[in-house]
């Protein structure tokens, strides 16, 4: 928990707490269902919750605005984030009915009331949103396609990816913006992290 202490000193002792129980509720189910990598969960707080939360560093959502989480897996970056902004609404959807299971069952133990869930195919899933975001699901064109007329309601889609995303970025023709994560990270983790918003 350093880690999200260093970078996230306004927690309030709520949120603090909230972010300290999640590694015991993630370890529990992991053992019943792999839904973070075994080698992860010894740097749970930087590769998953600390990952996650990067998003605070660039975009603030508030309490009028409802979040889509296309892909949630175990509840990243929707968990996390809805900890953090706790007056906002946060849709989570995976297609896999047990990770969902847990992502029911982690919201339930924190008693995080601005999450709902849904075990859906994004292009399925019709409703409007303020942003979309996603980790690590797709590529970007896959996630625009997925995303279909709910991206040019919204804000766009702020996805989490790592690596060379050149040839990614250059195969779509809608506008996008890029962060660096070692511009705000130290961790070297961070390095070949990026945030990628993608906007009409």
């Amino acid at each position: 928990m350093d880690i999200i202490h260093k970078y996230f000193p306004q927690l309030t002792k709520q949120q603090f707490e909230h972010f300290v129980q999640l590694k015991e509720l993630y370890f529990d189910w992991n053992q019943k269902i792999n839904v973070i990598s075994r080698k992860d969960m010894d740097n749970f707080y930087e590769r998953h919750v600390l990952h996650s939360l990067s998003i605070a560093n660039i975009f603030s959502f508030s309490a009028s605005d409802i979040i889509l989480d296309i892909g949630t897996g175990g509840g990243f970056p929707g968990i996390p984030l809805a900890i953090l902004f706790s007056d906002t609404e946060f849709h989570l959807i995976d297609s896999i009915g047990k990770k969902i299971t847990v992502v029911d069952a982690v919201a339930k133990s924190l008693k995080l009331g601005n999450i709902i869930t849904q075990c859906a195919r994004a292009e399925n899933y019709k409703l409007d949103y303020t942003y979309i975001v996603t980790r690590a699901v797709a590529p970007s064109e896959k996630l625009i396609d997925w995303a279909g007329r709910r991206l040019k309601n919204s804000n766009g889609i702020i996805a989490l990816k790592g690596g060379d995303l050149k040839d990614e970025l250059d195969a779509i023709d809608i506008n996008y913006k890029t962060y660096d994560l070692s511009s705000y990270f130290e961790e070297s983790f961070f390095d070949t992290k990026k945030i990628v918003h993608l906007y009409y």
